[in-house]
């Protein structure tokens, strides 16, 4: 299974970006793809979620209001919208799938199998 992450971009602070996140290979349906960042300096954290079928999206508190997380699966494709940036966005952005995730563990990085290569958000002030 390969995760191929793009959209990524230098933004001026308010603007948008949509990022996408592409599944490749023998991955099984219903799948949890989630969203994860690190900035440089800080360890890696939980952006956005979007649970198996797409039946439940879940954001971290900084998202919530900000990003939606849609999913195309016809594309196995999902979407990061991300609007009203600020420089506290600015990070390199993971795409992370796995085909077993139980919800409880939906914001924990080490319970997923498949990682893209990450794409980076630069947000200026």
């Amino acid at each position: 299974v390969q995760l191929q992450a793009s959209g990524g971009g230098l933004v001026q602070a308010g603007a948008s970006l949509r990022l996408s996140c592409v599944a490749s290979g023998r991955i099984s349906s219903p799948y949890t793809v989630a969203w994860f960042r690190q900035a440089p300096g800080k360890e890696r954290e939980f952006v956005a979620a979007i649970f198996r079928s797409g039946s439940s999206t879940h954001y971290s508190s900084s998202a919530k209001g900000r990003f939606t997380i849609s999913r195309d699966s016809a594309k196995n494709t999902v979407y990061p919208q991300m609007d009203s940036l600020n420089p506290e966005d600015t990070a390199v952005y993971y795409c992370a799938a796995d085909c077993s995730l139980i919800l409880s563990s939906l914001r924990m990085g080490n319970q997923y199998d498949y990682w893209g290569q990450g794409t980076q958000v630069t947000v200026s002030s």
